[in-house]
């Protein structure tokens, strides 16, 4: 017999959806008490290379305030021709070519199977993609020419009739003409004054939204007519001339350099899929949205600057770099931000560029690096079909059944402010409305999509059964529109009288990812890390009061269903990760880490909450074992995988082993293979995730080793003495958190203490 567990993982391969709550509790007051909110992540784009491709438009209900798509979900009468919508109960006639439909002969759209669908529909001519480089030229000649090679490299993975332009800056700003024969032309611009998106059309002539015209083409041109063109400006690319004294920052004018490459793109490409890739080697040092000064004694800041308040540019950046991505989002243009120093870049700043427009973020050293070049190649990845992995200006509407509201979403999306009846008054992150929009995504971008049931009280809803609809719509990268539609069914369950079966369909995975969403968006707009992890807190003793089986002030007694014994030791490492503590990190990483979580899917989601730990040894093939200081024994090889770094770890006696070179020699053919058997899962890991991980090898007792010690429960600490002599008991690890057991404990007095 299938399990919940089943279920979920079948809906969430067909439909890239899975909820909190998989029963749903019948009335509002109830649904408030069950602590995790009603949610659902949802992956417009998930892969479905057997999807279904209808090349028709969606039959839509035809009541002016549902408008929701014919699924499989609606009541059918085959012999009248008519359908019900299970949303609004309208009868609605189909069109006249769907006459010859019977129940044996049924349309795509109503099969049971098929609970998601695409239409490609006909609405006006494809439109290219836009390619546009905004590159950083005050960095090292290496790097500018490892640059420059990655650069040319990619050309060759776009497609033929892509438009391309290039924009370089350090302390000017150099807009590339492309069209000119036998000569290089380029617009200057003052890198330290700012420009609004007027005075941007008259200096470069561009003619609002003509397409084709002339002026348009002096700067954005298919790749096909301009490949030569492009290559050769990109090979003269010189790192900036202007001198930089001794002790001072070179002028870098990224902010005017942006400006000017939105003001481009919404002049005359508005709601076309566009990428602006912005290549960055340093923080901005002058005009609009500079990061920090010129001079090298001014320190730029620190998470201790910003609680201090001592930041003298940071919200005049962030006012600045967030009106750029409203307007860039307005129009449908997506930021990219590949970011190469060893030093900040003011990623904090500029995170609403990649959050709102759904652009990518990579950190990386250098652009020499592989971690840049992979990453940056990984971008345009291809599916099976041979199409670029990517999908622009999605629309995302969602349709519920009259017992649900819609109450927000969180994600790298913005509000398209309709306010439908479906919406809700209480707001989770953006709120207010029942549409969002993406500017681009791939497949693993993903929506949170909350939820409140909107029933006041009584039995459960007549049928039994709430509904979603999604409903998706696409510039596809071939340039054609898109419609994909999922609609999905849940029961309904008195929380009361069957408080087990709203509990038989809680998802710890998915809830753990939602309120880690939740928590990092409360943390960035009320800036107070202690309250996060208060609240936080707060949601896991109430969650355990509501279904743990206990008796009263008896922490022993204290059971957890099967399919919550997990999410508490989800919220140890949440509280625990780099998303909330930001010690040892600086705001840009931060900022890093932080918009990869809102981004991706519920399985990448829990590899950066909770990382994942395999162990190698002689005693039997690599398995998983728990993140936990026990784990690490002399013997033993481990291999973590954290999303963002991939650490392998020799243990004690494998690293005397590789020090005697007994891999080296042909009788420890076995010991060989062992070190190599991590390394090949590793490159197995690399090769496919973007953006690429850090990759650290480390041995027993080097500083590399951090990483894995920084990670795991401590369960054996400096003050815990048995670890140091008992016989394979593990390492301790030299810190002050409270472990894992510890945090339970403390858990369970809590759920069973005797108050309100």
């Amino acid at each position: 017999m299938a399990t919940f567990q089943d279920f979920i993982f079948e809906n969430e391969e067909r439909d890239g959806i899975r909820f909190s709550w998989n029963v749903w509790p019948s009335n509002r007051v109830e649904a408030t008490r069950m602590v995790v909110p009603l949610g659902c992540t949802y992956t417009p784009l998930k892969e479905r290379l057997d999807l279904p491709e209808l090349c028709y438009e969606p039959v839509l209900c035809s009541r002016g305030s549902c408008k929701a798509v014919l699924n499989p979900l609606c009541q059918v009468d085959y012999r009248a021709k008519l359908w019900v919508c299970n949303f609004c109960l309208q009868r609605n006639p189909f069109p006249p070519h769907y006459q010859g439909i019977t129940e044996q002969h049924q349309p795509a759209e109503l099969i049971p199977n098929f609970s998601t669908i695409e239409y490609t529909v006909n609405r006006g001519a494809p439109t290219p993609l836009i390619y546009l480089f905004v590159v950083d030229t005050c960095v090292e000649e290496e790097d500018l020419q490892a640059l420059k090679e990655t650069l040319q490299m990619s050309l060759s993975l776009i497609p033929q009739n892509a438009l391309v332009g290039l924009i370089s800056f350090g302390k000017m700003v150099l807009v590339h003409e492309l069209g000119a024969e036998g000569i290089s032309k380029a617009f200057v611009f003052r890198g330290n004054k700012e420009l609004n998106g007027k005075q941007i059309q008259e200096f470069l002539n561009l003619t609002p939204g003509a397409h084709a015209a002339n002026a348009s083409n002096k700067f954005l041109q298919p790749l096909a007519k301009c490949d030569m063109s492009i290559s050769d400006l990109l090979e003269e690319l010189q790192p900036d001339p202007w001198p930089v004294a001794t002790g001072k920052r070179p002028l870098r004018s990224v902010g005017v350099a942006l400006s000017i490459a939105v003001g481009l793109l919404e002049s005359v490409y508005p709601n076309c899929g566009a990428r602006v890739m912005l290549f960055l080697g340093g923080p901005g040092t002058q005009g609009p949205g500079m990061i920090v000064g010129e001079d090298l004694k001014e320190a730029i800041r620190s998470h201790h600057d910003i609680d201090k308040n001592d930041v003298p540019y940071l919200k005049k950046a962030s006012r600045f770099y967030e009106g750029l991505a409203q307007r860039a989002a307005k129009n449908g243009h997506t930021i990219d931000i590949f970011s190469a120093a060893l030093h900040q870049t003011g990623l904090h700043e500029m995170r609403h560029l990649t959050m709102q427009t759904g652009g990518h973020m990579v950190l990386a050293d250098a652009f020499a690096t592989t971690l840049f070049k992979q990453s940056y190649q990984m971008l345009f990845g291809k599916n099976d079909k041979g199409e670029h992995k990517m999908g622009f200006n999605i629309n995302v509407e969602v349709k519920t059944t009259r017992e649900l509201k819609v109450a927000g979403a969180l994600g790298p999306c913005f509000s398209l402010q309709r306010k439908t009846p479906n919406v809700s008054d209480t707001e989770i992150g953006i709120g207010g409305t029942n549409a969002w929009q993406l500017c681009s995504a791939d497949p693993t971008t993903t929506l949170a999509v909350f939820f409140e049931v909107s029933s006041q009280q009584g039995q459960p809803p007549a049928g039994g059964r709430g509904a979603i609809q999604f409903i998706s719509q696409y510039q596809h990268i071939n340039g054609t529109k898109r419609i994909r539609v999922t609609t999905l069914a849940r029961h309904w369950a008195d929380p009361i009288a069957n408080i087990q079966h709203v509990a038989a369909g809680f998802d710890q995975e998915v809830s753990a990812a939602l309120m880690a969403r939740i928590a990092v968006n409360r943390n960035e707009t009320d800036n107070d890390g202690p309250d996060v992890l208060r609240w936080l807190d707060r949601m896991l003793i109430r969650l355990c009061q509501k279904f743990g089986d206990f008796q009263k002030e008896d922490s022993n007694s204290f059971k957890f269903p099967d399919n919550f014994t997990l999410y508490p030791q989800f919220m140890f490492h949440l509280r625990r990760s780099m998303f909330l503590q930001v010690f040892n990190n600086s705001p840009d990483e931060t900022a890093y880490y932080r918009h990869k979580l809102m981004k991706e899917d519920v399985s990448n989601s829990m590899i950066m909450i909770q990382p994942y730990l395999y162990s190698y040894s002689f005693s039997g093939p690599p398995e998983p074992v728990l993140l936990d200081s026990v784990s690490i024994v002399p013997d033993r090889i481990l291999l973590m995988d954290t999303f963002f770094h991939i650490v392998i770890y020799h243990g004690d006696t494998i690293a005397k082993w590789i020090e005697k070179k007994y891999h080296e020699d042909p009788n420890h053919e076995n010991f060989r293979q062992l070190l190599q058997a991590p390394i090949d899962d590793a490159q197995e890991i690399l090769a496919t995730r973007f953006p690429m991980p850090r990759y650290v090898n480390c041995i027993h007792g080097d500083s590399q080793s951090r990483f894995l010690f920084a990670k795991v429960n401590p369960s054996q600490t400096h003050n815990t003495m048995y670890g140091y002599t008992q016989e394979g008991a593990g390492a301790s690890v030299l810190t002050e958190d409270v472990s894992l057991q510890v945090f339970m404990e403390h858990l369970k007095k809590l759920a069973v203490a005797n108050t309100s």
